[in-house]
């Protein structure tokens, strides 16, 4: 028996699992937590995944190893290898201004065109124009730029500044890699080549720098005791390879926002910037649409009814299939998509008749799907073939949600049950290398 081991590094915490190779079996686990805030000192991770992986049963009984994480975060790298100020997290939004410059200087077509995507302040391109206009000397000193699973593949396998803990391979910058998902969310690597666009890099940055190298999703690389080392993934295209999504298949994931992400076997270039077409971990490429409003239009319902989830769900399937015209269009906190940053929720279709708590409820949970079939709607105008919903996430363990989003999203609606799927799709990655 061989072990794998695959980590989630996500904005809140760290998660490890460790699997089986050959059945898939989860043999031990492991978490640890990450501090609160939308910039982090990348060592509080490094702290985290080092404790998770001790809770897990450590490393040397493993024999691969993979991290996904949270994508877009911006690790600056001096040329000793030292970290140069608080990584900015895809959720930090100081760099709007930023993404606007690059948008006014290049175009949103022909970025979409470069890239796959149009920066906006989640991209890393974003934060790195950023630095370079708000801290010109922090960026002037940015020998590489890191991602953050590139940072932690590159610390546990034993890169680092000089006397920093298990760096006994030095801070050989060279040796940073990631894999196509990541880069793909950069906004300065290109799904279509599979090569970095330097002339945007100096555009945001003022200079060139190193960047990771780029594995394939069959190449690995070892540690120091001689492991070896997936790849890695951003978190979206992990939690792909952990569900076993394939061409065909959307993976409708409902939390705090909802995402909804496609297996596609073409790039995406979408220069309204709805779409960001990332690429996936398998080969494939991964057009994903990012909606603001999803479970939390549940639990502003839930709560204005003085009820819980099961109620609200059991409240939505005792009312008839539209609410008897009430709807509620969920734009609590604006929307991304479509892009109305400043639009407020609606309900409408109130009479005495339709103003029920059954139909409120119904109308919460068909207006939230409504709102992620708009995602859908756009990658199909993209041309993306989908036959199949997988629904994750928080919103999905609803027995209403379950039942009602075949009839929103108009597709077959599959819900695999609760997981880990991102350190689970790294720890696959990883049992692929053996």
């Amino acid at each position: 028996m061989a072990l794998v081991l695959g980590v989630d590094s996500s904005t809140q915490s760290c998660k490890v699992v460790v699997l089986d190779s050959e059945t898939g079996a989860v043999v031990r686990t492991g978490r640890a937590a990450h501090p609160d805030g939308t910039a982090v000192d990348p060592e509080a991770w490094w702290i985290a995944l080092r404790a998770a992986i001790d809770e897990a049963g450590g490393l040397d009984d493993i024999a691969a190893w993979s991290i996904g994480g949270q994508q877009h975060g911006m690790v600056a790298l001096d040329s000793s290898g030292a970290v140069i100020r608080d990584a900015l997290l895809w959720n930090d939004t100081r760099s709007a201004g930023a993404a606007s410059a690059l948008v006014d200087a290049f175009g949103a077509q022909e970025l979409a065109d470069r890239t796959g995507v149009v920066p906006v302040a989640s991209f890393t391109i974003s934060k790195v124009r950023w630095l370079r206009d708000a801290e010109p000397d922090n960026a002037a000193r940015v020998a590489a730029i890191a991602l953050p699973h590139d940072w932690l593949t590159w610390r546990l396998r034993g890169f680092g500044p000089d006397g920093a803990e298990g760096a006994t391979r030095g801070p050989v910058l060279d040796e940073l890699v990631t894999d196509r998902s990541d880069a793909s969310g950069t906004g300065y690597w290109s799904p279509a080549t599979g090569d970095y666009d330097r002339e945007l890099l100096r555009a945001a940055l003022g200079h060139d720098a190193i960047l990771p190298g780029v594995l394939g999703p069959d190449e690995w690389v070892t540690d120091a005791d001689g492991r070896r080392v997936a790849a890695g993934a951003g978190d979206n295209a992990a939690a792909a390879l952990g569900l076993g999504a394939g061409p065909g298949d959307v993976v409708v994931s409902i939390g705090t926002s909802g995402t909804v992400f496609a297996v596609s076997e073409t790039p995406s270039a979408d220069a309204s910037g709805i779409i960001a077409g990332f690429a996936s971990a398998d080969g494939h490429f991964l057009p994903l649409v990012c909606t603001l409003n999803a479970a939390r239009v549940l639990d502003v319902t839930a709560a204005l009814l003085g009820v819980d989830h099961d109620e609200l769900s059991r409240l939505a399937l005792d009312a008839p299939a539209g609410a008897d015209g009430l709807a509620l269009v969920p734009y609590f906190e604006g929307e991304r998509t479509p892009n109305l940053p400043d639009a407020t929720a609606t309900l409408s279709g109130m009479t005495l008749a339709s103003t029920t708590r059954e139909n409120l409820a119904r109308a919460a949970v068909e207006g939230m799907l409504s709102g992620l079939g708009a995602g859908l709607d756009a990658l199909r105008a993209e041309g993306v073939p989908l036959r199949r919903a997988l629904l994750i996430g928080g919103g999905a363990q609803s027995d209403a949600v379950r039942a009602i989003a075949p009839q929103v999203l108009g597709i077959p609606v599959e819900v695999p049950d609760a997981a880990e799927y991102v350190a689970l799709g790294a720890a696959r990655q990883a049992a692929a290398t053996l």
